[in-house]
């Protein structure tokens, strides 16, 4: 599985493109409001997708061991839901 990270703030290192949303089998962020933003920004890209929303609050710094750790307990069970359903 390859995994690609950006934002949706504009001061992002890497902010989210439509190429990114084109290439994703499935597409997650941290926040509601981050769901908000990318579907507004990119309605075509995202029309049949689905955004899943992590429910992780957006105030780790980056690479932060927790966050990392938040990140991985609520990754895994959709990806493992991902691979069986193939959705």
């Amino acid at each position: 599985m390859v995994a690609r990270s950006a934002g949706t703030n504009k001061g992002a290192r890497q902010s989210v493109r439509s190429s990114d949303l084109l290439w994703a089998d499935l597409v997650l962020v941290m926040e509601q409001k981050h769901k908000q933003r990318v579907m507004a920004a990119f309605p075509g890209e995202t029309k049949f997708k689905t955004v899943h929303v992590l429910d992780i609050p957006d105030d780790y710094q980056y690479m932060d061991p927790e966050l990392i750790e938040e990140i991985t307990s609520a990754v895994d069970p959709l990806l493992e839901n991902f691979r069986r359903d193939g959705s």
